[in-house]
């Protein structure tokens, strides 16, 4: 699948109550927004929930966060984040994976993940209820915030 210019340059962040509108952006959405709105979501034990293999899956967490200074922007290149907050708030560092020059870990493949020394250009607060969706354009610092916070991220595959 390709993405057109328009949905690749942005960061959508929005409550889930509004995720029907992401719906269009891509195929993968629907089943992963479903599982988001699942009844049971804040009861799901951490850890990997498979959805479609590794075409869509979950990340399920309860982490510490790390402040703004400690976040690294990683980047993807296989997959979009929908990082949505159960419970929290999380900052969120974001700059354009295309402005990055400082390598600080080269991507991996097989983890589909890489890092950069370079600073955010902006900061997303995510509250609790809402979500971001981050493509591989977007270098991502998550969990800059202090304090805990529940979260999901649903990866997404680019190529459907």
């Amino acid at each position: 699948m390709t993405l057109n210019k328009v949905e690749k340059d942005a960061v959508i962040l929005d409550h889930l109550s509004r995720f029907e509108r992401c719906l269009c952006v891509h195929p993968g959405f629907r089943a992963g927004f479903e599982f988001l709105r699942r009844p049971d979501l804040k009861q799901l034990p951490p850890g990997r929930h498979e959805l479609d293999g590794r075409r869509l899956f979950a990340m399920m967490g309860t982490d510490q966060g790390r402040g703004r200074e400690k976040s690294l922007l990683e980047f993807h290149r296989k997959h979009i984040d929908i990082q949505y907050l159960v419970a929290g708030v999380d900052l969120i560092g974001w700059r354009p994976t295309e402005l990055c020059e400082r390598l600080a870990t080269p991507y991996d493949a097989e983890k589909d993940i890489g890092f950069f020394y370079d600073r955010p250009e902006t900061w997303l607060e995510v509250p609790a209820g809402y979500f971001a969706i981050l493509f591989p354009e977007d270098a991502h610092a998550p969990l800059a915030t202090i304090g805990n916070v529940h979260k999901v991220v649903i990866k997404v595959a680019v190529d459907w």
